[in-house]
């Protein structure tokens, strides 16, 4: 199975970039690595994208909303003065407990990423389920209280289901028992895509939401469902090549760098495309 990059690069401008911050930071790259398998082996539900990633598909989000949207997400972040999109997008993991656990990934058999309600998300306990319920909770007539509950769920489940490994394979519990070699190091595959790959650049949150925002993704990604989303995610998974060998080098990173920045301008995309219809009145 092909990946098709679904935004226009400049390939030379982007593979310098990375090579030069791969030699640059190789050893934080390592840090970062090493510290997330720390946290992998001890739980199946590794924190997706990291801090980093999550903040950056919120301010990507944010810069696509509508005036009515800004203006209603605003008002609900006010009952928590000094609140931000991106400062809530971590909430859900920083509040995470054994009933919303299984809320932030969705498992697939290894020979189909067909979402199938009854045999993926039974009962709707998972990150499909827990999308499309905490929006119908925003979207509904609720309590201010409840409403910002949801969107701090909301803008951190999206971001989930955009991890390809959030949509992977129950047997090796999404890439967190796939044991690698990093430069040399230990990590695992879940922990490389959560933060490995984008903390191994030289940027903070505000300088890479700038850069992700001057792309663009196929239009289709404003308007995927959760569980189509979850599906992409799958594929990308089940791609040649994306379970690396045992030693992953820098011919990794820079293959597959390209396809984690779609998913988080997808990301991006999708959540504000989601908190626009919202606040419009039609969830979906």
């Amino acid at each position: 199975m092909k990946i098709h990059l679904l935004f226009k690069t400049d390939r030379s401008i982007n593979l310098n970039m990375l090579r030069r911050t791969i030699h640059k930071n190789w050893k934080r790259f390592l840090k970062v690595s090493a510290c997330g398998v720390c946290l992998t082996l001890f739980s199946y539900e590794a924190l997706a994208w990291g801090a980093q990633g999550h903040q950056v598909i919120a301010n990507l989000a944010q810069g696509q909303l509508t005036p009515r949207a800004r203006q209603e997400v605003d008002r609900l972040l006010a009952l928590e003065p000094g609140e931000t999109l991106a400062s809530i997008s971590t909430w859900a993991d920083e509040h995470r407990n054994p009933a919303t656990a299984g809320w932030h990934f969705v498992n697939f058999p290894r020979d189909s990423c067909a979402f199938d309600p009854s045999r993926d998300c039974a009962g709707g306990q998972c990150v499909v389920g827990a999308i499309d319920r905490q929006a119908e909770i925003l979207a509904s007539n609720a309590s201010d209280e409840k409403r910002l509950l949801a969107l701090k769920y909301l803008v951190h489940f999206v971001g989930d289901v955009y991890q390809p490994l959030h949509a992977g394979y129950l047997d090796d519990k999404g890439g967190n028992t796939y044991q690698l070699q990093v430069f040399k190091r230990g990590s695992n595959l879940h922990s490389l895509w959560d933060s490995g790959l984008i903390r191994s650049f030289d940027e903070d949150v505000d300088e890479m939401s700038k850069r992700l925002s001057a792309k663009r993704v196929a239009q289709k990604f404003g308007t995927m469902t959760a569980a189509q989303a979850a599906e992409t995610s799958c594929q990308i998974v089940g791609s040649q090549g994306f379970y690396p060998s045992r030693q992953v080098g820098a011919d990794y990173i820079e293959r597959f760098t390209p396809v984690l920045e779609q998913q988080l301008i997808a990301a991006g995309a999708h959540l504000a495309r989601l908190l626009n219809r919202i606040f419009s009145g039609t969830v979906r």
